[in-house]
């Protein structure tokens, strides 16, 4: 990282720290109210309030940390978390001089004989990475064009060298918040997802790719990639307006359900069936229109997760609609791992008393993805850790919610996901009778099957030198209660079990494969 950056980071650091110490010293000395007669409560505020402006101003990889940090209670306050929820990337729009030379670089010193028109004169958006410009092609099709800052990708890979440093060594000063959140794998997270955006040729696949995905949807599409390079991308114009922006009176009613609907339902699909998902779907990244399909825009921060956490996520999500609070605490465990220290019966405890507010709510009512980060929150109190992947899932579908809410409030997210079930488990079966899932069965069974028999002739040794025998008749004499021996036991007859199984499997195989005639004539005599 440059000195002159290092010192920027610094002086804003320096100015939250330096104004909390005037605020908590103001508390001592007036009691419940400050020097302007604000109650803690408000003083909290204030504190986000500063916090979030000072991320806004430190730029986009701080912007998109406070963002993720708006879904973890487990890390956050709740003032913390309502304040970075408006965290907006946004900036004051430069000249489009600026941009220029990056056209050149990327498309060539006649870049605009690829436009008919480029409205430069105001951009569409400006963010911290990029801005964006309404554009005509020279076929007619009306698109935008967005363009990546000049240097931008350099200062944000600095930004993530220090963050990676300073988040090591609190990682090494507090090993005990370390185990339970696992800083640096958090941190890893909005790494890949900032990343992913540093480069448009990546956003574009994942465009390509989410186009696909919604392709049988009837009221949700993807604008069209035109051309993409690491730092320009020309797309279809998305018709219409943000759903925050547009009015619900001027769509129909089953345009305005349907989009919403179309909307969690494919929210769902890519957390559990697709295993890629939207991680950013906020009211600015949804356009809608009356008379056409709701688009998603801004594909470049997306989340990835693995079949088993799909899985797991499925069982907790089903025992959520089913009001069973143990149920979403088991399933919970299986993302992460209990410390030494956890309270499991507690941590049971706290989702039996979550989970029934949740199951029969409308999203007027609720935020049900709020609701699954809060877990993250009982589940850091109780001692056990959570992959940091849930907070960006949470995130997404916090987002698609609060989407969601703008048209339809009435909906329950619980109630759709009850109706997409059957879809999404009929996927999922399909995706375990794949051939790439028989091939790893096969495989397991073969690697099982080299170490079986010599659990066979170990087992039968110890019977035959009755040395297992001898054993329970010692524990007998000395008065043990029968645990160990059963143990033992049943440990032997389950390894006995498995190798009658794979004997089995081994026989039924030999009967299926087919025999390779070795002279002439032998499939006659084999009676084919």
């Amino acid at each position: 990282m440059s000195t002159r950056r290092l010192r920027a980071v610094s002086k804003v650091l320096f100015q939250i720290v330096a104004e909390e110490g005037s605020r908590f010293a103001a508390r001592r000395g007036h009691g419940t109210r400050d020097e302007h007669g604000a109650t803690p409560s408000e003083v909290k505020r204030q504190r986000a309030r500063t916090v979030r402006l000072a991320l806004e101003r430190l730029g986009p990889f701080y912007i998109k940390l406070g963002q993720m940090l708006s879904t973890r209670p487990d890390i956050v306050s709740a003032e913390m978390m309502a304040e970075f929820a408006h965290l907006q990337d946004t900036v004051s729009p430069a000249p489009f001089s600026v941009f220029e030379p990056v056209l050149v670089d990327e498309l060539g010193p006649d870049w605009n004989s690829r436009f008919a028109k480029v409205a430069d004169a105001e951009p569409l958006g400006s963010a911290s990475l990029a801005q964006v410009y309404e554009v005509i092609l020279q076929d007619g099709t009306h698109g935008v064009l967005k363009i990546q800052r000049p240097d931008i990708r350099a200062l944000v890979l600095d930004d993530m060298a220090m963050a990676r440093r300073i988040v090591r060594w609190v990682a090494r000063a507090a090993r005990d918040l370390n185990t339970v959140m696992d800083l640096e794998a958090t941190l890893n997270v909005v790494f890949d997802a900032m990343e992913s955006e540093l480069d448009f040729t990546v956003e574009a696949a994942n465009m390509e790719r989410a186009q696909e995905l919604v392709s049988g949807f009837e009221y949700l599409e993807v604008p069209e990639v035109i051309f993409a390079t690491p730092r320009v991308m020309a797309q279809t114009l998305a018709p219409g307006c943000s759903i925050r922006e547009v009015d619900p009176a001027g769509l129909t009613e089953e345009e305005r359900l349907g989009i919403g609907r179309d909307l969690l339902t494919f929210g769902y699909r890519g957390y559990l069936t697709d295993r890629f998902f939207h991680a950013d779907p906020h009211p600015g990244n949804i356009f809608v229109a009356s008379g056409h399909k709701a688009s998603l825009i801004d594909w470049g921060m997306v989340g990835r997760i693995d079949r088993r956490m799909s899985m797991t996520l499925m069982s907790i999500l089903l025992a959520m609609a089913h009001e069973d609070g143990a149920g979403v605490a088991r399933a919970w465990l299986e993302l992460g791992k209990a410390t030494p220290w956890a309270d499991v019966p507690a941590f049971c405890g706290d989702a039996s008393t979550l989970i029934p507010k949740i199951a029969s709510a409308s999203l007027a009512e609720l935020n049900f993805g709020v609701a699954l980060t809060n877990m993250l929150r009982y589940a850091a109190r109780r001692g056990i850790q959570t992959s940091p992947l849930i907070a960006l899932l949470g995130k997404s579908f916090a987002n698609l919610e609060g989407s969601v809410r703008y048209l339809a409030p009435e909906l329950s997210a619980t109630e759709i996901f009850e109706e997409e079930v059957r879809n999404i488990m009929f996927n999922q079966v399909r995706d375990s009778l794949s051939e790439i899932a028989a091939a790893r069965t096969t495989l397991d069974l073969l690697m099982g099957t080299t170490v079986a028999p010599e659990q066979l002739r170990a087992f039968l040794r110890d019977v035959t030198n009755r040395e297992f025998t001898v054993r329970m008749g010692y524990l007998r004499q000395k008065g043990e209660p029968g645990v160990s021996e059963a143990l033992d036991l049943r440990k032997k007859l389950r390894v006995a079990g498995t190798v009658a199984a794979g004997v089995v499997l081994w026989r039924l195989a030999r009967q299926q494969c087919p025999v390779l005639p070795t002279k002439p004539g032998s499939e006659a005599r084999a009676g084919r």
